[in-house]
């Protein structure tokens, strides 16, 4: 990795309140970048300010708060920010008919919405300044659908049209777009899902009940529940390439499942690739 766009410079995190962009930013702080971290909860952003991380609030579901957001971290930047990594987003499960609209609204507004706000105030001020990276954090569930993760895997579907559209773009601006695709991670991931669920979707009277069951236990489970599961630091790793390489990977395929669906999906039938999808869920209970 040569000509390396090399710290101290100036990169923006979103959700580093734990998982991904927690270990993200403390990393790269660690390596010599100027982070600015950001965290939706208040009392996030003050324990990461106890750590010794520059971090500032941003709910990516709030027009008002992207904004301000942004504004802030250019103050911190001295007006120069080199580079943007999208990682906040969350998980709503459930089944797609019992996802109502104004729940599917709810999951879009954080990871489509206000992340896509934000990156288009970071390609106008990355396009002035001459130089930027800008890499989403997707998912294998961007490319490959698996049930009662309808929300979820549609608003990662959006995130990739839209970093696939902003490169073809943005092929003659000094701007670099990269889509990182984790497969399991080790995170509070699933402990935020279950929260989510029972908030949005959770219902007795639902014809996926039995399945229902099944998928409560999971993600109410400590610790890992899936193979091949890793810890934060391989989203890292793809993530330092994307920064510093001269030509960044249009995708980094993160874990041994998102390699293998991504080989499947290229080269199995629709059907038979849905089978096996349904069979890596569980028939729907996973």
């Amino acid at each position: 990795m040569s000509d390396k766009i090399l710290p101290p410079k100036t990169l923006l995190i979103t959700g580093c309140s734990s998982g991904i962009g927690y270990h993200a930013a403390h990393a790269l702080k660690n390596l010599g970048y100027k982070v600015i971290a950001s965290c939706r909860k208040p009392e996030d952003v003050t324990r990461l300010q106890q750590e010794g991380l520059l971090c500032i609030q941003c709910d990516l579901a709030d027009t008002d708060s992207v904004n301000q957001a942004w504004s802030q971290a250019l103050d911190i930047a001295k007006g120069e920010i080199s580079g943007l990594f999208n990682n906040g987003a969350f998980g709503l499960p459930g089944a797609v008919e019992d996802v109502s609209r104004q729940a599917l609204e709810h999951q879009f507004a954080t990871n489509v919405f206000g992340t896509q706000q934000l990156t288009n105030l970071a390609i106008k001020h990355m396009r002035t300044q001459g130089h930027g990276r800008i890499i989403y954090n997707s998912s294998v569930l961007g490319f490959a659908a698996m049930a009662y993760r309808g929300a979820y895997n549609s608003s990662k579907y959006a995130i990739e049209g839209l970093a696939d559209t902003l490169r073809i773009e943005l092929a003659h601006d000094p701007i670099q777009i990269s889509l990182i695709e984790p497969g399991p991670i080790l995170s509070r991931f699933r402990e935020n899902a279950h929260r989510e669920y029972l908030e949005w979707v959770k219902n007795d009277q639902s014809a996926h009940q039995a399945n229902y069951q099944a998928m409560e236990t999971r993600l109410a489970q400590k610790g890992t529940c899936a193979p091949f599961t890793l810890g934060p630091e391989a989203v890292t790793h793809a993530l330092i390439h994307a920064l510093q390489a001269k030509k960044p990977k249009a995708r980094y395929r993160v874990t041994l499942p998102t390699q293998l669906f991504a080989l499947l999906k290229r080269f199995l039938p629709t059907k038979t690739l849905d089978w096996v999808l349904l069979k890596a869920g569980g028939d729907g209970r996973r």
